[in-house]
């Protein structure tokens, strides 16, 4: 079954080239179009490379603490195989966002040419510049794990030790996702929060005008944050729930359950491209085009699991765990869909006619109430999967949940496509229809990328139980005695995590934000002619000034999340540590989904009014409605995602260093 894997995982990366070349054989349009388009790839591709030399410095640091930690305990063998897996999901995450990335930045000026013939032309080149991203996170992911998995074996002779030691290649997974979210959505937010405050309130200028000295980092923005950081966020996520599965199965002795593992992930992948195949809308409803490919892939691989379950079980038992994980992720995402359109919206954007206080109360008691039916349907998920198979079920439901992440990552990529597309026209004096036309599509994939978000936040819960399980198993835990002072102690402390991380990433976002605000207000002040529309702005100035920062401000939280379980378990014990992560677990799912629909609900709301109603664009009520989406977008697109990737990463830490910790607390004590 890991050859089954193998194979439809190369199927996925073939299926990107193809893709790729497809997209980059569509015409860039104009040759302003085009250098407006290269712009944004230099200064993505700029950020991309510089990001990965710092992260590049932390994978190192890793491979010499694993080395040193693990050869203690388990022998230089072990050691140096989890190393190995490490730099594997390492590399191969580093390779998805950077492949996704060039595509993503050359999609969006031939979306845009596509946009001034008709529409349907443009929805396809930027879905399939979308795919590609899509695809290479599955492939990728995939290609890396079952080839690691079937060499570990053939090592070690050992289903246990070739599971355990794979934990590395999730952890290195984890480890990139950290980074390259948290430095993306600082970037992302930084910029878009520098042009939208100086740009839309003070000067009153449409978004993406060219005069806007933070236009082209804005659109940079797009792509680091909600392609490369979202691709990594979800190929993290991916991995980390078939490797939760394939490391309880092994313990279990259960090869079935390993095999099971393999083959839902291979029949995700080739229902995923045949999602593909569904993507038609029509000018009116390209979301419904996008949400109608999603729940294709969710149908198609119901079935397919059905089947999977069936054949190497012999009962459908463990079917209903995965069928639960599945649903669930589609209510976090139709939750995230609700809560971010219709009447929500409206009311958020009739508070915002009498200020911005009020806009931010609507705003956070629609994303408070975002929360209670995702908990509630996740809550149940877990029963029902722990009833059909234990932790390996709850294993199974991640699985199940995260099973199209093919799809889900190509809605992702989408968004940053047709958001720079709709920066293009503007920027390159296009025809008001070819406007209208990004905008729909640009609308659409606000929408689809909170349905994402949602998608990765509910598995989030799902794979960091299943690790923890996994983590108990490894540390020799039975039970957590609630009446034992460190384990209390420990749930504390975790539920504090969650709060201080997004505290340290939200200010990172306003200390940036306001090194570029200063940028666009210096510009306008000293450059004459800009705002007339005489002068040039000095786009390179504000991308290095907003490349700078969040390489800068990513750091801190990132060595957070590493360390805080390692320090726990090695002073405080296992079982302080098992209370760390249950108690991180309850408060971090819920402050993820409160943030990210929170935000998403904000920013859907802006957009409202800037389409003519309450007084449209420079009224008081669009300024208000400005200001409160610039709060939200730090909340959906920096701290809120970020909060899933911690929760695992913390997981699977505590997993991979939970025999060098043993060490270290028995020396001590």
């Amino acid at each position: 079954m890991a050859w089954y894997a193998f194979g439809a995982a190369l199927l996925a990366v073939v299926y990107s080239i193809f893709v790729a070349r497809y997209v980059i054989r569509k015409s860039p349009g104009t040759e302003l179009m085009k250098k407006i388009s290269d712009y944004v790839h230099e200064g993505a591709m700029a950020f991309l490379k510089r990001e990965y030399r710092t992260i590049s410095w932390f994978i190192v640091f890793v491979i010499i603490l694993l080395l040193v930690g693990l050869s203690l305990q388990r022998g230089f063998t072990y050691a140096l195989l989890t190393v190995i897996s490490y730099v594997v999901g390492a590399f191969l995450s580093l390779s998805a966002g950077y492949f996704g990335m060039q595509i993503s930045t050359r999609a969006n000026t031939r979306t845009a040419d596509a946009a001034r013939r008709n529409f349907a032309e443009a929805l396809n080149v930027a879905f399939f510049g979308g795919s590609v991203m899509g695809m290479l996170v599955v492939g990728l992911g995939l290609l890396g794990l079952s080839l690691l998995y079937i060499i570990m074996l053939k090592i070690t002779g050992d289903t246990v030790m070739a599971a355990s030691v794979l934990a590395g290649f999730s952890m290195g997974a984890s480890s990139v996702a950290l980074f390259a979210r948290v430095g993306g959505g600082i970037y992302t937010k930084a910029a878009d929060v520098g042009a939208d405050l100086v740009g839309k309130v003070e000067v009153g200028i449409p978004e993406d005008d060219p005069r806007n000295p933070a236009v082209i980092a804005d659109n940079v923005g797009d792509n680091v944050g909600d392609c490369a950081g979202m691709g990594a966020d979800l190929y993290e996520s991916y991995v980390g729930s078939v490797l939760s599965g394939i490391v309880i199965a092994s313990a279990m002795g259960e090869v079935r359950g390993i095999s099971l593992a393999f083959l839902l992930v291979a029949i995700g992948i080739v229902t995923s491209l045949l999602g593909v195949l569904f993507i038609k809308g029509t000018k009116s409803n390209p979301q419904g085009a996008l949400f109608r490919t999603t729940v294709a892939a969710a149908v198609l691989f119901a079935i397919g699991a059905f089947i999977a379950v069936r054949i190497i079980f012999g009962d459908i038992r463990l079917y209903w765990a995965i069928l639960g994980g599945l649903v669930t992720g589609l209510i976090i995402g139709y939750v995230a869909l609700y809560a971010s359109t219709g009447k929500r919206i409206e009311e958020i954007a009739e508070a915002s006619t009498t200020g911005v206080a009020t806009n931010i109360i609507a705003g956070i008691s629609v994303g408070m109430m975002s929360t209670v039916l995702p908990l509630i349907a996740i809550a149940g998920a877990i029963v029902v999967a722990f009833w059909a198979g234990g932790f390996y079920g709850v294993a199974l439901a991640g699985i199940g949940m995260l099973s199209i992440t093919g799809i889900t990552v190509s809605v992702d990529a989408y968004g940053p496509i047709a958001d720079n597309a709709g920066g293009i026209a503007e920027m390159a004096g296009l025809p008001p229809e070819v406007r209208e036309v990004t905008d729909s599509l640009d609308a659409a994939g606000n929408t689809t990328a909170a349905i994402g978000k949602g998608f990765a936040i509910g598995s989030a819960a799902l794979t960091a139980l299943a690790l923890f399980s996994a983590y108990t198993q490894v540390a020799g835990i039975r039970i957590l005695d609630l009446l034992n002072a460190k384990v209390i102690a420990g749930l504390f402390v975790g539920g504090a995590i969650p709060f201080f991380f997004s505290a340290s990433v939200m200010k990172a976002v306003g200390r940036t934000a306001f090194h570029v605000v200063e940028e666009v207000r210096r510009q306008f002040k000293e450059i004459e002619g800009l705002l007339e529309g005489k002068a040039k702005a000095n786009y390179a100035r504000t991308v290095d000034i907003t490349t700078r920062g969040a390489l800068k401000e990513m750091i801190a939280p990132g060595l957070v999340a590493f360390f805080t379980p390692i320090v726990i378990g090695s002073i405080f014990g296992l079982s302080a540590l098992g209370g760390f992560l249950a108690g991180s677990l309850i408060v971090g799912v819920p402050l993820a989904i409160f943030m990210a629909n929170t935000g998403a609900a904000w920013d859907n709301a802006k957009k409202y009014i800037e389409a003519g109603n309450l007084g449209g664009k420079g009224s008081k009520a669009h300024k208000a409605a400005v200001e409160g989406d610039t709060v939200g977008d730090p909340f959906k697109d920096t701290a809120g995602p970020s909060l899933n990737i911690l929760l695992k990463l913390m997981a699977i830490v505590s997993l991979v260093f939970a025999p060098f910790m043993k060490f270290v607390y028995n020396l001590i004590f």
